[in-house]
């Protein structure tokens, strides 16, 4: 049974804390691996590197607009073929576990599972742009 009074905070507390994620994996990209480090590694990984900055700025802006609660069920299903694309080009390599060199694709799949569960979720509460109920 699903306990309206506190399920909505739950919703929060997973919007929040994947934006957060989000942002700090996008911010990691930007300050630290660099925009053209970015581009690089995924040119080094047989794809475009145009993507590199592509997936920046979504994990930025997704990261934001999640936790500002804005549009939070589109951005979480926009995110998810991100995040399916980590597993299967950064990540699937690498095996299962996470502790392996170059993580596992697990990770990335469950923050698939858990964006795509937000999106069908809603925006839950203090959301800028809540959804709209039916």
């Amino acid at each position: 049974m699903t306990d309206h009074k506190t399920a909505p905070y739950a919703i929060l507390a997973l919007r929040v804390t994947t934006g957060a994620l989000f942002l700090f994996h996008g911010l990691v990209k930007l300050f630290v691996f660099t925009p053209a480090g970015t581009a690089g590694f995924f040119e080094s990984i047989g794809l475009p590197g145009v993507l590199g900055y592509l997936t920046m700025l979504v994990e930025i802006a997704g990261g934001l607009a999640l936790i500002l609660g804005i549009k939070a069920r589109l951005v979480s299903l926009a995110l998810v073929p991100v995040l399916l694309g980590a597993a299967w080009f950064g990540h699937g390599s690498s095996g299962f576990n996470w502790s392996n060199p170059n993580g596992g694709w697990e990770y990335p799949v469950m923050w698939a599972i858990v964006q795509a569960a937000l999106a069908a979720l809603g925006d839950g509460p203090y959301a800028l742009s809540p959804s709209k109920r039916t």
